[in-house]
């Protein structure tokens, strides 16, 4: 398995050195980062599985890189972490309002660390597996209103599909079909087109049966195995 990629923003030499180190042994891939405004760049150029994150950090804090992250196209969905000697429980309210996911009260040691990646581990991989994309190439109808529109996919992951279909917009609703090579098993699924290149648009899942979720995660996983 590939390690967990993890981005680690702390002013603090003495602590960003620690949670690299702890987190390295714990066989992470580490982007420790000591200025939130690199870090900032970083969201919007890398896929990170989980971010921890220091609230007290000068020019850009933690809260307001914690709201550039939610924005990011790479890292909207990614695990964030607070770390802060802040206690109050306003504090906590607005980080989880902001979409941090974990809280951690400062000072860390090893031990707080350890125990702390062994618990987000699995949301992380989790999260991982959800937006993992494999080659698929296959003929798929997408349906607008009254439009019928035959495309081919190119890639797939479990929030969506990446596709190159004619004439589909920002933000259409689309009713998609598709079948799988080989198999020929076929999905049915309803989403909305979340962006719009020059050849190719990405479709993100809105509507997915319990059926067809479980089928995209076995497709997924056998492809991986290869």
């Amino acid at each position: 398995m590939t390690p967990l990629k993890l981005l680690v923003v702390e002013d603090d030499l003495a602590s960003l050195e620690l949670m690299a180190e702890v987190f390295t042994s714990l066989k992470a891939d580490v982007r420790p980062v000591s200025e939130s405004e690199k870090a900032a760049r970083l969201v919007d150029q890398e896929k990170f599985d989980g971010i921890f994150l220091d609230l007290e950090m000068p020019n850009l804090n933690g809260f307001d890189l914690a709201r550039l992250i939610r924005k990011s196209s790479w890292n909207k969905s990614t695990p964030i972490v607070i770390v802060t000697g802040r206690d109050e429980r306003q504090t906590m309210q607005e980080a989880f309002a902001i979409g941090a996911t974990f809280f951690l009260q400062k000072p860390v040691d090893r031990q707080k660390l350890s125990i702390l990646f062994r618990t987000v581990t699995g949301g992380m991989l989790e999260n991982r597996r959800k937006y993992t994309r494999v080659p698929l190439q296959t003929e798929v109808i997408c349906t607008v209103g009254s439009r019928t529109i035959r495309g081919m996919t190119w890639n797939l992951s479990q929030g969506g599909m990446q596709v190159e279909a004619s004439n589909l917009q920002s933000k259409d609703t689309v009713r998609l079909s598709f079948r799988f090579p080989v198999s020929g098993v076929a999905i049915d699924a309803m989403g909305t087109v979340a962006w719009v290149g020059e050849k190719r648009q990405g479709i993100q899942f809105t509507t997915l049966g319990a059926e067809a979720q479980q089928l995209i995660r076995k497709y997924i996983a056998e492809v991986e195995k290869d």
